[in-house]
C-alpha cells in the first residue's frame, strides 16, 4: 500500500506523512511546480505546471489498495475507478455510493458560479477537522 497525496493546497499534509512515518509506509507528495514542497519521510513528485498535471500524475500511479488523500471530487472518481481507496481532507472517504451525487453538487456549483451566482468559499480550518481526518486516515491504514 501508498499513500500518495494531493499536496497543491491539502491542509493535512503534515498529519498524513506523520502517520506514513510512523507505520513505515510509503508516502508520495504529488505537486505541480507551483506548490513544490518537501517533507521527511515522503517523496516528492513535482509534474508540470498545469490545471490538472498533478491530478494525472496521481491517477497514473495509483494501484488497487493503495490511499489517496484529495478533495478533488474528480481525481477522488478516477482514483475510485482505479482500485484506490480515497479519504477527504476532512476524514469522510469516497465512495462508490457518495462520488456520482458529489460530482453532480460540483457540476451544478460550477453552472451557478457561471451564470454569475456566488458561491461560499470554505470556512476556515478547525482543529476538530484536524483530528476528524488524522483519525479516519488511521482507521483507514490499520483497515
Amino acid at each position: 500500500m501508498t499513500v500518495l497525496i494531493d499536496a497543491d493546497a491539502c491542509p493535512v499534509v503534515d498529519i498524513a506523512v506523520d502517520l506514513c512515518t510512523k507505520l513505515q509506509l510509503p508516502c508520495i507528495l504529488v505537486c505541480d511546480t507551483a506548490h513544490r514542497m518537501e517533507r521527511p519521510g515522503a517523496e516528492t513528485l513535482i509534474m508540470d505546471k498545469g490545471a490538472d498535471s498533478a491530478d494525472f500524475g496521481i491517477v497514473n500511479r495509483v494501484s488497487p489498495g493503495d490511499i489517496v488523500i484529495t478533495q478533488d471530487y474528480g481525481l477522488a472518481s478516477m482514483c475510485l475507478a482505479r482500485g484506490g481507496r480515497v479519504l477527504h481532507q476532512d476524514g469522510w472517504e469516497y465512495t462508490q455510493w457518495n462520488i456520482d451525487a458529489l460530482l453532480l453538487q460540483r457540476h451544478e456549483a460550477r453552472k451557478y458560479r457561471l451564470s454569475g451566482g456566488r458561491t461560499k468559499g470554505p470556512k476556515k480550518r478547525t482543529a476538530q477537522q484536524d483530528a476528524a481526518f488524522a483519525a479516519a486516515f488511521q482507521k483507514m491504514l490499520q483497515g
